[in-house]
């Protein structure tokens, strides 16, 4: 009998299967691959969804670089325009030609900030221009002129939007960098805050240039 009962002991005890050390070690080792392979998938999705949003502000810059670009190279061609009605109007000239080396200079190094306070300096002169058109006539008659004056207005209503556009994409990015656990990735990345295009308070008063 007692042979007869250790014998279904055994065969019970061969039937239950107790994990062994090795076993508890498989299964961690593939949770923690189903971790890895989360986390590694996450920070793939952060990565890209930084990328997207870094590269929007980048477009959204380029597009108004390439707009400022073509208003700095009408500004000499509207100057020279008016120099030729009212050359004794030097100290004018002067100071639009200043405010749109500083501008372009600061376009040139991508300072944005510079920019928006050079852009500033040039929207407050431009109706000093619209001023001695009233003074001349002639000059107000000067097809040249007119074509200018309805050019920088178009390009300065442009500007308008691009520089929404880029604040609104600088702004998300910004938000994206600070949030965690996304500053994580953003830090390993080397993102870096995007400066904004704030508007000065002269400029936001009469934003589109009237001629």
């Amino acid at each position: 009998m007692k042979e007869n009962e250790e014998s279904i002991k055994e065969s019970i005890n061969k039937e239950i299967h107790v994990p062994s050390i090795m076993d508890t070690n498989v299964i961690i080792g593939i949770v923690a691959g189903i971790i890895v392979l989360m986390f590694l998938g996450w920070f793939i999705s952060v990565w890209n969804r930084l990328t997207n949003l870094e590269e929007n502000a980048i477009k959204s810059w380029a597009d108004i670089d390439v707009i400022l670009n073509q208003r700095y190279d009408m500004i000499p061609n509207l100057v020279n325009t008016v120099k030729g009605y009212a050359e004794h109007e030097a100290s004018i000239f002067e100071e639009f030609a200043k405010a749109r080396q500083a501008a372009a200079g600061a376009l040139q190094q991508g300072d944005v900030r510079g920019v928006a306070a050079a852009e500033g300096v040039l929207s407050g002169m431009l109706p000093r221009i619209n001023m001695l058109s009233e003074q001349y006539p002639d000059l107000k008659a000067n097809q040249n002129f007119l074509q200018l004056q309805g050019e920088l207005v178009s390009i300065e209503n442009q500007l308008a939007d691009r520089r929404e556009f880029y604040n609104a994409s600088s702004t998300s990015f910004n938000k994206a960098i600070r949030m965690i656990p996304t500053n994580i990735v953003a830090n390993m990345k080397g993102c870096e805050r995007k400066e904004l295009w704030e508007v000065a308070a002269h400029v936001r008063e009469n934003v589109q240039i009237q001629f």
